[in-house]
């Protein structure tokens, strides 16, 4: 079995939009800012065989404020950009109550029996707090990098920034040790 980083994707791999002081994901591919701080650390991760698959929110598919075909568009670049293995979709509304709406683990366990993930080698990556629940619910470790919505609840670790994420993921796991030597290089 293999291990991940899960990767959410708005915050971390894009600039959070805000409207009204709450994070809002792009509804088109000119609204969407890719984070390039993200790339390097990224590299490091997957370097040292961890697959990168992103998970991501997209309420507005079931809403129908978010095309499939512009959502394609900007996963395409994502996925270039960052060298992902996989993005991971919940298309529902918080009112769905479906079990891949992040804090359930659902968008992790489906790339557990997809991918052949051991989830309690695999990590979490992200700067709100429904991602650590969803990583401690299914298992994983949570790394959080520091934001407003990073709340109170269960978390395994708070990072001031996504670059310090390959050291800690290292000092984690002995496996990953090699991290550490890529990011001498």
């Amino acid at each position: 079995m293999r291990a991940a980083v899960f990767i959410d994707r708005d915050g971390i791999l894009i600039l959070d939009r805000l409207e009204k002081d709450q994070p809002v994901p792009p509804l088109f591919l000119e609204q969407m800012e890719p984070k390039t701080e993200a790339i390097e650390p990224l590299r490091q991760l997957k370097a040292a065989g961890f697959l990168l698959i992103a998970t991501t929110h997209q309420p507005g598919l079931s809403r129908g404020s978010l095309s499939r075909r512009e959502l394609d568009r900007m996963h395409a670049v994502l996925r270039q950009m960052f060298c992902l293995d996989d993005i991971l979709i919940c298309p529902h509304d918080a009112s769905d109550c479906c079990p891949c709406r992040k804090p359930k683990p659902g968008l992790l366990t489906e790339a557990a029996f997809k991918w052949h993930v051991n989830l309690q080698h695999s990590y979490v990556i992200s700067n709100k707090w429904q991602d650590a629940e969803a990583a401690h619910n299914a298992g994983c470790t949570s790394l959080l990098i520091s934001s407003p919505w990073i709340g109170k609840g269960h978390r395994d670790f708070v990072l001031s920034k996504l670059g310090e994420v390959p050291g800690k993921i290292a000092q984690l796991q002995p496996a990953a040790r090699q991290i550490s030597a890529l990011a001498s290089r």
